[in-house]
């Protein structure tokens, strides 16, 4: 991918037209917005690198195989993959989308703006130029984001922008604000690194006389990109009426992103007569299994005692 510095960026906003086809629709119906090819082969989304504070270049076609002329609005949008695999943007850009511009002229003056109109012929193409400025501080590692397309009729269209800032990558993130509740456990998730991650979530809990729980890692319907954060819920319908239990949630992703909460809740069926009693048994099993495990030997100490206790009667036998 071409890219030069800011300085040297020149933006232009002449559309090549090609004929498309001869059979006549609605103006409005088919039309698309795809990655500019410039060779037989498509592409399924735009991809562009460089370091911090580079200018990526390249261009977006809209095609038009109506017999009426065809107004599209071009704007830059934050992007993430949604829970079906689909492209979710979002309309008010603060990351990615925000770094995306266009060429328009007004009084013999080109200026770059975050949003362009273009009238494609019909039965034509227009190809449109768009250029990614990369800031000066932005952090390695992917960075999605979107072209969409809107012609103000109800309908969108749009194309992925994936955006990689080169220098050093690294995958990190956190599982915080681990609550549990009544029939859910609720988290949240933060990329702390500098790559987009899918991460994969497993789930452990320990009550008094052994394990309540346990689910092998899955992967989440989620994607996050650097530096955001998700808010998330696991089910629990069929927790203990009655139990102290520990609540570990393990959270992995590729490139070696790791994190861990825990959390200790206890259940107890509050509002019914026995609920004192149920509380106080439970807070005098939980303390018998403590002192039994404080009194319990290391299993050197007891083989030690074994093997005394061995000799003595030996000893006595002779």
């Amino acid at each position: 991918m071409p890219y030069a510095r800011h300085a040297a960026v020149r933006l232009s906003l002449a559309a090549a037209t090609v004929l498309l086809g001869a059979a006549p629709v609605a103006a409005d119906s088919g039309w698309s917005v795809v990655p500019a090819t410039g060779g037989a082969d498509g592409r399924p989304y735009v991809y562009a690198e460089g370091g911090p504070g580079t200018v990526l270049q390249d261009a977006v076609s809209v095609l038009n195989p109506g017999n009426r002329p065809l107004t599209v609005r071009l704007s830059g949008a934050d992007a993430e993959d949604a829970a079906d695999g689909s492209l979710e943007a979002h309309s008010k850009p603060v990351g990615t989308g925000a770094w995306i511009r266009f060429a328009r002229s007004s009084g013999g003056r080109r200026t770059a703006v975050p949003t362009v109109a273009v009238t494609v012929p019909a039965r034509t193409r227009a190809d449109v130029p768009f250029t990614v400025t990369v800031p000066p501080d932005a952090a390695p590692g992917d960075h999605p984001g979107a072209i969409v397309a809107d012609t103000g009729g109800g309908r969108t269209s749009a194309v992925r922008v994936q955006v990689r800032v080169l220098g050093p990558v690294l995958s990190a993130l956190t599982v915080e604000h681990l609550k549990v509740r009544r029939g859910r456990i609720t988290y949240e998730l933060v990329n702390r690194g500098t790559t987009v991650l899918t991460p994969r979530l497993a789930v452990r809990a320990d009550g008094v006389l052994g394990r309540v729980l346990d689910r092998a890692p899955r992967a989440l319907p989620v994607e996050l990109p650097p530096g955001s954060s998700v808010r998330l819920t696991e089910p629990w319908p069929h927790h203990p009426a009655l139990d102290a239990v520990d609540v570990r949630l393990t959270v992995t992703a590729a490139g070696g992103a790791h994190g861990t909460a825990s959390a200790s809740v206890r259940f107890v069926p509050w509002g019914t007569p026995a609920a004192a009693m149920a509380a106080a048994l439970l807070a005098a099993v939980g303390a018998g299994v403590a002192v039994r495990r404080l009194r319990r030997p290391p299993p050197e100490e007891r083989s030690e005692i074994r093997a005394g206790t061995q000799a003595e009667l030996t000893g006595a036998a002779m």
